[in-house]
């Protein structure tokens, strides 16, 4: 009830502005505004930027309009901040979004992860100009929020190619199919027939660091961001628009000092991996009839991210294991010690073709898209301890690669059924196909492949990379599933003032079979002012097939036999014995209650959710043979010695309210004024937990508390941005202050969890902009050097985590920035 509470006591005082500033509130009209920067949307309803595409297939419904909460996010907001990447400043205007920034957490570090309302970041569906985007290839096994998960990479898409983005803040599986249970972020690419800019962002840091046991002030860690983009024009209505994007950012190092070394220092690197990126996009259309229009997109990335894994350190030789590991690190060639870096290279595709027209009084779109990553993994600066001193230093780890093909047809029409019944149905065919290739023989095995022979006498070391160790030829795998389905989505407006929404979806996949969705929406407008609006829905998730098929193990010799330990797929020999099955979908239940609140310049929404999941998927827990002689008995034909797979049975219920005002005030004399306030409330709740599997009964701990704090309380139960964007001619001003509310990072006992703590993020921007001229930004993120709570020491025993991970506004303290563009 607290939550409910708090809801109410913003919609009040919300209210109470609203009522108090209606008076003054007027319709601001367009301004000219730059190309790249251009002014605020005006507070018009039927304004084309004001109009949706998402949750909706009815033409011409503005966000204020619609029986869902929609976000539209500009391509002006998200560049209005320090940083260029598109899902960290998407978490800074989009309340219900948060992008936590892992660190030592293998590749995860580098294909970060976003959440939508505290949700699993593979729950939320993400669109490219209306058409499914596809996957990472990575999946997330480490132990930071989305473990288990294989998700978009938010950041494969540059903000300059962007007009905007609409947030469907509503479970939508029936209308769009997989995924979609938290809701649906669509991109929206930059359609330009002329003009162009370009521009250049240069940051860096300026903070003091107070960890634990250490306090030093850090300057530079600087990042340079120049993209450029082209509108060019052909024949009647064609359109090219072309963006292009180059990143280059130092790691930053917010490490404790480490005192297991004489003199104590800093010995680690925690914080956000050095990268260098280049991406590019074209957008296109053009009529070829009267009738029938080519649209296509297409957008490539390559990214060089390079992170850092937990120090090997030399220690005092004052004992005969720290000898030993002396002698270790010498017959390596790192006498002093050593710090392995993690260097994932990602290359990654989005592309798509597709007609679309009128046909016999029905607007109709075919499309077919091709979306594809490759990550490559290579260890360096590191050590294969099993070949001594024939140990290489850099290692070719493999790779991961995941691809999808999806075509559609969508067709839609609007009759003269009641005052207007929007029909659409269509349906989508989708062939996805996931692949892992195995890297060199020395970032996995011992000097001699596949077999015992050969292995040096007395050889007592793990094989393997330091710090990321690669896949082996058994972990290779190579597989693909096909899925189609089939769609219906009606939409009435059966009075002035009554909406009513009906949709529902069938899927049919290769490797489970078939589901079925359905959603109902019903919206009543008692005022021009004033709006209810609700819907339920069913919704699903099929499982990843890099949830199904990822496998990364890692082998020990003993006696001469190879024992193995790591990830297995739940079909796997392995992981059927401890009782592994075939996964199945995760299914959910929707329910959500709103208002929509307007007079003049000024709107309100609120809505309150409930979101009930069932059959959720989790990465279990190591599975030793250690645990009883039952478990021994079924992992010692396999040789191996503990396991963990994929499985479904959690179930949680995610309950919260999203609330967003907004006012638009114009005044001549002093300029325009556009405040926003909007914040998130959301409480997550693991109702089910494993406990047995159908051979295992008793059963080892399948999820450790540490897993369920963090699906619980891993993203923050309270978030709430205020922003106030002043601007007069071509001179402007930005003030933004998000509050988090406290996040648990769990440790494996109660006395080992981290709290973030509950903090107030302040961001401040100066800006010139003119159009066909200069453009100019100085501003300063986290204007008063704000930290997370310090890592405490139950959880800091290499010294290497200054702060927690799970930190929602991440641990990088003060950022400057300038960014100088030029529009024509």
């Amino acid at each position: 009830m607290i939550i409910y509470r708090t809801a109410l006591a913003l919609a009040v005082s919300t209210i109470t502005l609203a009522y108090s500033n209606v008076a003054y509130a007027q319709e601001t009209p367009a301004p000219t505004g730059s190309v790249t920067d251009p002014a605020p949307v005006p507070a018009s309803a039927d304004d084309q930027d004001d109009i949706i595409v998402t949750g909706t297939r009815a033409v011409g419904r503005s966000r204020l309009d619609s029986a869902s909460p929609v976000d539209v996010l500009s391509g002006a907001s998200l560049q209005r901040q320090g940083t260029t990447e598109l899902a960290t400043a998407l978490s800074a205007i989009a309340p219900s979004i948060d992008f936590p920034r892992p660190a030592a957490t293998d590749g995860t570090d580098a294909i970060r992860p976003a959440t939508l309302r505290g949700l699993s970041p593979d729950q939320t569906l993400v669109l490219i100009n209306g058409i499914r985007g596809h996957t990472s290839s990575l999946l997330n096994t480490n132990g930071s929020v989305g473990r288990g998960s294989a998700a978009v990479d938010l950041n494969t898409v540059p903000t300059v190619a962007l007009d905007r983005i609409e947030v469907l803040r509503d479970g939508a599986s029936a209308q769009y199919g997989s995924d979609a249970i938290a809701g649906v972020v669509n991109l929206r690419l930059r359609e330009a027939r002329s003009g162009g800019g370009a521009q250049v962002t240069y940051g860096f840091y300026d903070t003091q660091v107070d960890t634990a046991n250490n306090s030093r002030h850090v300057t530079g860690e600087n990042a340079v961001t120049a993209s450029i983009w082209q509108g060019i024009g052909f024949g009647s209505d064609g359109f090219l628009t072309v963006s292009g994007e180059y990143t280059k950012r130092q790691p930053t190092n917010r490490a404790d000092i480490d005192t297991r070394v004489i003199p104590n220092r800093v010995t680690g690197r925690y914080g956000d991996p050095a990268v260098e990126q280049y991406t590019g996009f074209v957008n296109a259309g053009t009529s070829l009839t009267d009738s029938i229009s080519l649209y296509a997109f297409g957008g490539y990335q390559d990214r060089d991210s390079r992170s850092a894994a937990f120090p090997r350190i030399a220690p005092p030789a004052t004992t005969p294991a720290n000898l030993a590991t002396l002698a270790t690190l010498d017959r390596a060639g790192y006498r002093d010690g050593f710090r392995p870096v993690i260097n994932t290279k990602s290359k990654d595709i989005n592309s798509a073709v597709g007609l679309r027209g009128e046909l016999g009084g029905f607007n109709v779109d075919l499309s077919l898209s091709y979306g594809r990553n490759r990550i490559d993994y290579r260890t360096l600066d590191s050590a294969n301890y099993a070949f001594g001193r024939a140990t290489p230093h850099t290692f070719d780890d493999g790779a991961t690669i995941y691809d999808q093909y999806v075509a559609g047809l969508d067709v839609s029409r609007k009759f003269d059924v009641f005052q207007s019944l929007n029909v659409a149905f269509g349906v989508e065919g989708r062939r996805e196909g996931y692949k892992i290739v195995p890297g060199e023989l020395a970032s996995y095995g011992y000097p001699t492949a596949g077999t015992v022979t050969g292995i040096p006498a007395g050889t007592t070391a793990a094989p393997g990379a330091q710090g990321f160790g690669g896949f082996s030829p058994a972990n290779a795998t190579e597989r693909s599933r096909r899925n189609g389905s089939i769609y219906l989505d009606l939409e009435a407006q059966v009075t002035d003032k009554l909406l009513v929404g009906l949709a529902g979806r069938a899927e049919d996949y290769s490797d489970f079979g078939s589901t079925a969705t359905g959603k109902a929406s019903l919206r009543y407008d008692f005022a021009p002012w004033f709006a209810l609006r609700a819907t339920a829905s069913t919704g699903f998730r099929a499982p990843s097939l890099q949830q199904q098929y990822f496998t990364q193990t890692a082998s020990v010799v003993t006696n001469g036999v190879p024992i193995l330990t790591g990830t297995f797929p739940s079909v796997d020999p392995v992981a059927r014995a401890l009782g592994g099955v075939p996964l199945e979908p995760e299914k959910s239940t929707n329910l959500s209650v709103g208002t929509v609140i307007r007079a003049g310049g000024f709107d309100l929404t609120i809505d309150a959710y409930r979101i009930h999941i069932r059959d959720q998927i989790g990465l279990s827990e190591n599975i030793a043979a250690t645990f009883s002689p039952a478990v021994k008995a079924l992992l010692d034909p396999f040789n191996v010695s503990a396991a963990r797979f994929f499985l479904n049975g959690l179930a949680s219920t995610t309950k919260g309210i999203d609330a967003v005002a907004h006012y638009r005030l114009a005044a001549e004399s002093v300029g325009n004024f556009d405040f926003t306030v909007a914040g998130n409330i959301n409480d997550v709740n693991v109702t089910r937990i494993p406990v047995t599997t159908s051979t295992l009964n008793p059963a080892p701990t399948l999820f450790a508390r540490s897993r369920i704090l963090t699906l619980e309380d891993g993203t923050p139960g309270t978030k709430v941005t205020g922003t106030i964007d002043w601007s007069l001619d071509h001179v402007g001003a930005l003030a933004r202050v998000t509050y988090y509310g406290d996040v648990n990072q769990p440790g494996t006992l109660v006395g080992a969890d981290v709290h973030t703590g509950k903090h107030a993020i302040t961001d401040l921007e100066l800006r010139y902009t003119a159009p066909k001229s200069a453009q100019i930004g100085l501003g300063v993120s986290n204007v008063f050097d704000v930290y997370p709570d310090r890592t405490i020491a139950a959880n800091n025993s290499t010294g290497v985590l200054g702060y927690p991970s799970y930190s929602p506004f991440g641990f990088n303290g003060r950022y400057l920035y300038a960014r100088v563009g030029l529009n024509w």
